[in-house]
């Protein structure tokens, strides 16, 4: 996904109010061999970019004075209650360097499913990224994960998927992280409690 930048010569608080009032989005890029620069963007053309999943979690091409770079997403400042972007954040990315960054789990078929096909059971969807380590060239945009397989009762763990090429999980210290579970109906819960309940009198 490709996005076109401009440098930008002024820093602070004041220089950066007159480029929002001029529909502009104040922002940096860091990291690699080079040093910070200041760049500003489009505010309307950068609103609709970031309502694309991609642009969070995939390697960006930024076009910054005719030269293509390969960039991440890093922090992205948004007004409280305004459609306003306040500021933004890239970050360099080397291709021969692999890089952490979180990327969306998409998962399908689970109402396929024999959990919740035939047993009325609901999908609790635990985890809906994952922070993982690769080269740029191996990140995947995203995780696709088939969960047709589901039975009532079942939980899914990070075990159970097969990972992209070249896509390892930072886990932080869980070993096996689980992605999704199964949870049965309510009214199922509720059948104890009923069936505790004292037996009417038989009538003689």
């Amino acid at each position: 996904m490709k996005f076109v930048a401009f440098e930008r010569a002024k820093q602070g608080t004041g220089a950066s109010r007159r480029l929002r009032n001029a529909g502009k989005v104040p922002g940096i890029v860091y990291g690699g061999e080079g040093e910070p620069q200041l760049i500003e963007l489009d505010h309307n053309a950068l609103w609709q970019a970031i309502k694309k999943e991609a642009f969070h979690s995939s390697v960006l091409d930024m076009d910054l004075d005719g030269k293509t770079s390969p960039v991440l997403l890093r922090d992205l400042q948004i007004h409280p209650f305004k459609q306003l972007i306040l500021h933004i954040d890239f970050q360099r990315v080397s291709a021969k360097t692999k890089l952490h960054t979180k990327v969306p789990l998409h998962y399908s078929g689970e109402e396929e499913s024999n959990a919740v096909k035939l047993d009325k059971c609901l999908v609790n969807h635990v985890l809906t990224e994952l922070e993982v380590s690769c080269l740029p060239s191996d990140l995947p945009e995203a995780i696709n994960i088939d969960l047709s397989k589901l039975e009532k009762g079942a939980t899914l763990t990070l075990n159970d998927v097969t990972l992209p090429k070249g896509v390892k999980a930072v886990l932080h210290g869980k070993a096996n992280p689980v992605l999704v579970s199964v949870v049965n109906p309510a009214a199922e819960e509720a059948a104890p409690e009923a069936a505790a309940a004292p037996a009417a009198p038989e009538k003689k």
